[in-house]
């Protein structure tokens, strides 16, 4: 601190961001790719026909065709989650565990026949989703990684508000004939001032999603780490009930279906059966969240036995577990129309660029001195921000484009998509330790650009002819080619980039001053402050 408060918080800023930065920015892609999750899935199934409607009738011909299916494939399993067929999604999607810690068994159904879907095996939007939380690693690895990360997200916030006295007015300043840490620095400022309020509640409610994880001790000791028993007391789920232990048979559920239906006016959206074969099961009924801020579910819950109406959750929460469930809704932003999830998304490109615009100014600032070799410090974080700022849209790309080109009937497709992903991201990061700095960001930008290109190419050529919607997939396909010349023109504009230099200074500024007149000159006091900013911001 003896440097003063200012300073101190720059150099937390700087370091702080710097050693989670490249994680909180695929954290930022992948997050602000799921504000479209539906439409990445629709686009990466396009056999799929989209539905007008979905009838509660049909949705109880479809429960019945899960539960036969359930009753013949997952009879060990003691909880069986069925998604009911939806218009944008046609197709019953069942998920089990044989035991706890098994591998999770996915069954996709056709919602008209009870039949095994006709798609193509894919994670679509879903992997987004889940990367953006747990980063394709063990769901408690993933989530305390990303926490941490976004802890120290909020601290970066926080410092960088405090470090840029002048941010606010800098923010209408972006000095593109400066030197090149000026430039960075101003673009860094314009993407974090723009949509600040957005960055801190995103990264502030994404912490409290998941903040039973992080902090489990308060439910753990007032009912004895019953997480269960607190989410029912609080409102969020119906009341659990213990299985009886003795064999029973379940009721039909297409009478079930129809009596929820009738009782909750929501869609539809899945069934939680609990102990199917025991005398106690229960059979709860799930629907969509009511349109607002919080993220909360109207429930009904069945005896599973005797098809009779155990409880009816519909609103209701208490006063904390309404604050919970409305910082969820934030963060997911489910009530988001239209416009405002365009905003949403448009915000959260602002936050990704935030964080490579961030990176890449640690670089700028420490670039090394002309014939000096840069160290191997410098070396390694350059090559990371090139595999994790250009190389991340690039295995984007690859799995969009791994969707098209793979074989339909090629076994574990969905699992050779995500290695074309992470193989991309690999081959990029790798390769921007070979050529010169220059060469890496340019060779990157123009891959990412590349691929974005092949993609709409390969959806014309390969999956026309299953379009259900030509104007809507054609739109996507414009989205790619977008990309891709936002990518081109960042690498063409590498490519001619030359350093600014200073303006020759006049005769007369250049003329020396007497030698009493230099030791009595006083800078202005801006000019001053000028100075020692850029100092700090070299430092």
């Amino acid at each position: 601190m003896r440097k003063g408060f200012r300073q101190s918080m720059a150099w937390l800023h700087t370091w702080s961001g710097l050693i989670v930065g490249w994680v909180l920015f695929a954290v930022f892609v992948t997050g602000t790719a799921s504000y479209y999750r539906g439409e990445i899935t629709r686009w990466m199934q396009p056999e799929l026909r989209r539905e007008a409607t979905i009838t509660p009738e049909a949705q109880a011909r479809a429960a019945e065709f899960a539960v036969a299916h359930m009753q013949a494939h997952a009879g060990e399993a003691r909880m069986w989650f069925i998604g009911l067929p939806q218009p944008d999604r046609p197709l019953i999607e069942l998920f089990w565990r044989t035991r706890p810690g098994a591998p999770p068994n996915l069954v996709q159904l056709d919602a008209r026949t009870g039949e095994p879907a006709a798609r193509r095996e894919t994670k679509g939007g879903d992997f987004f989703y889940r990367f953006h939380f747990e980063l394709h690693l063990p769901p408690l690895w993933g989530r305390w990684i990303v926490g941490i990360c976004s802890m120290i997200m909020l601290v970066a916030l926080v410092s960088g508000v405090i470090t840029h006295r002048r941010i606010f007015v800098d923010f209408f300043t972006l000095r593109r004939d400066k030197a090149a840490q000026r430039g960075w620095l101003d673009a860094h400022n314009v993407t974090g001032v723009l949509a600040l309020p957005f960055h801190l509640m995103i990264t502030y409610t994404g912490v409290v999603t998941l903040a039973l994880l992080y902090m489990p001790w308060g439910v753990t000791a007032a009912y004895k780490g019953d997480q269960r028993a607190f989410f029912a007391e609080s409102g969020q789920i119906t009341q659990p009930r213990p299985a009886a232990e003795r064999p029973g048979v379940l009721a039909p559920i297409g009478p079930m279906v129809r009596a929820a239906v009738a009782t909750i006016h929501e869609p539809l959206e899945r069934l939680t059966i609990v102990n199917p074969k025991d005398a106690n099961a229960t059979v709860v009924a799930v629907f969509e969240e009511p349109h607002g801020l919080s993220h909360e579910h109207p429930q009904v819950a069945f005896d599973g036995t005797t098809g009779a109406v155990v409880e009816v959750r519909a609103g209701g929460l208490r006063p904390a577990a309404k604050t919970f469930t409305t910082m969820v809704g934030l963060h997911e932003a489910h009530f988001a129309g239209p416009v405002l999830r365009l905003l949403f998304f448009l915000c959260g490109l602002m936050g990704s660029a935030m964080v490579a615009t961030g990176l890449v100014l640690w670089t700028v600032a420490r670039l090394p001195k002309a014939g000096q070799a840069p160290g191997l410090g410098w070396r390694l974080v350059h090559g990371l921000n090139v595999g994790t700022v250009a190389g991340l849209p690039a295995a984007v790309a690859a799995f969009f484009l791994a969707n098209r080109l793979l074989p339909l009937d090629l076994a574990g497709r969905a699992a050779w998509e995500i290695w074309a992903f992470f193989g991309t991201w690999l081959a990029v990061t790798l390769a921007a330790f070979v050529p010169p700095p220059r060469r890496a960001w340019s060779g990157a930008m123009a891959l990412a650009a590349g691929l974005f290109v092949a993609v709409a190419v390969a959806d014309v050529l390969t999956a026309r002819t299953v379009w259900d919607d030509p104007a809507w997939f054609l739109g996507f396909d414009a989205a790619m080619l977008a990309l891709a010349a936002a990518f081109a023109l960042i690498a063409h504009k590498i490519t001619r980039y030359v350093a600014p230099t200073r303006g020759r200074r006049s005769n007369a500024e250049a003329r020396p001053r007497p030698a009493a007149q230099a030791r009595t000159a006083v800078q202005p006091v801006s000019a001053g402050r000028e100075e020692a900013g850029l100092r700090r911001e070299r430092a």
